[in-house]
């Protein structure tokens, strides 16, 4: 299934929420990580009750590197950026974990650039200010998305 932002079109609003392409959701991982933890230590009780102990160091220590890098995957498989555009705001939130960056423009003075080369983000210009957006955007999407973005906003410039 081919990448899709969430895009909703009202008559005063439109509103566009980029998301990692996360094949987990959070709860998910969260019992991946239990199996796979809970297996591990049951194979590390059966081989430590035969006299193989020296495999229950190494099995906690295996343990303790997926819980890490559940944890750093977890932590991030929410990360989004909502685009809000209404007649008086455009509004632009990135999500990074746990941090919230918010920045609000007036529309009629936000100009749009992409050139449409290859890792080249989305530019929201006002002035002298940037503000980048769709890291979560496929190369080969962000054009479909810039069209997006460019008819909402001429849309309220127009009328």
């Amino acid at each position: 299934m081919a990448y899709r932002w969430k895009y909703v079109a009202e008559p005063d609003r439109h509103q566009w929420v980029l998301k990692r392409n996360c094949a987990l959701t959070p709860s998910q991982l969260a019992g991946w990580f239990g199996t796979l933890a809970l297996f591990s230590l049951l194979i590390a009780g059966v081989l430590a009750s035969s006299g193989a102990w020296v495999v229950v160091p190494f099995t906690l220590v295996e343990v303790s590197a997926l819980a890490v890098a559940f944890l750093v995957y977890g932590r991030h498989a929410g990360d989004c950026e909502r685009i809000v555009a209404t007649r008086e705001r455009l509004t632009v939130e990135r999500f990074t974990g746990a941090r919230l960056d918010r920045v609000e423009r007036e529309p009629g003075r936000v100009r749009i650039e992409y050139g449409g080369s290859s890792r080249e983000p989305i530019r929201l210009v006002t002035g002298r200010e940037e503000i980048a957006i769709g890291r979560f955007v496929p190369d080969d999407r962000k054009a479909e998305l810039v069209r997006e973005l460019r008819g909402a906003l001429a849309g309220w410039r127009a009328g």
